[in-house]
């Protein structure tokens, strides 16, 4: 199991705060994150986060009530990062071609920690499908599963506006959608950090067959991302 951070100290030992409860629980989610996409989701011990937070087991529960639910709170951050990212990125380019790039290729601009919370939304994808019966755990789940929705409706409705300008063939925006999204999430299933495969060539492979799944013309795709 990875070790536990040890956080910088800074001044004496009366000048250290406290950390704020919005902190450690920040501070969980990272670690949590981090053992999921390592080690597996079935196979993190609750308790190993605890010791690597710092923490007692017990404790865990006063910010989760389970490790599900912890687990679907990483799921519903990682959705809402990417969706922001998406939004953020698509609206800083005019043409819709640029932009549709500049997401794809955002889309792979990670750090080591982002890999492994894409690891374990792709990886755990299926637990979302089932309800729960703890209170905590099925607003958290629902959260997840909206979040998924908007995320979804934002690339299909960015899609369907690429083909209303005719910079993308017909296709019906919902599937095309699926379809990019799912050549995407296959990436987490065996990228590794330290494997033989760059991030890098990575991103240019896949982007590449993303444009080519949109229906872009392989000559027009080249132009477009020798200057983008």
């Amino acid at each position: 199991m990875p070790q536990p951070r040890q956080a910088a100290r800074v001044g004496s030992d009366n000048d250290k705060k406290r950390p704020s409860s919005r902190s450690k629980r920040a501070g969980i989610l990272e670690i949590a994150a981090e053992y999921f996409g390592e080690h597996g989701y079935e196979d993190t011990k609750w308790a190993d986060v605890a010791t690597a937070v710092g923490i007692g087991s017990t404790a865990l529960y006063h910010y989760f009530e389970s490790k599900l639910h912890c687990l679907y709170v990483i799921m519903a951050d990682t959705l809402e990062s990417f969706h922001s990212d998406f939004e953020r990125v698509t609206s800083e380019h005019e043409d819709h071609l640029e932009a549709l790039i500049a997401a794809l290729r955002s889309s792979y601009d990670l750090t080591e920690h982002e890999v492994l919370r894409n690891r374990v939304l792709v990886a755990e994808q299926g637990l979302l499908a089932v309800r729960r019966t703890s209170p905590r755990e099925e607003e958290a789940r629902e959260l997840a599963r909206g979040r998924t929705r908007d995320l979804e409706f934002a690339w299909g409705t960015f899609l369907a506006r690429g083909m209303e300008q005719g910079v993308l063939p017909e296709a019906d925006p919902r599937l095309l959608t699926r379809a990019v999204l799912g050549l995407y999430n296959s990436v987490w299933h065996w990228y590794r950090p330290n494997g033989i495969v760059a991030l890098p060539r990575v991103a240019e492979f896949f982007v590449a067959r993303s444009l080519a799944l949109a229906g872009v013309a392989p000559d027009v795709a080249e132009s477009v991302l020798l200057v983008a």
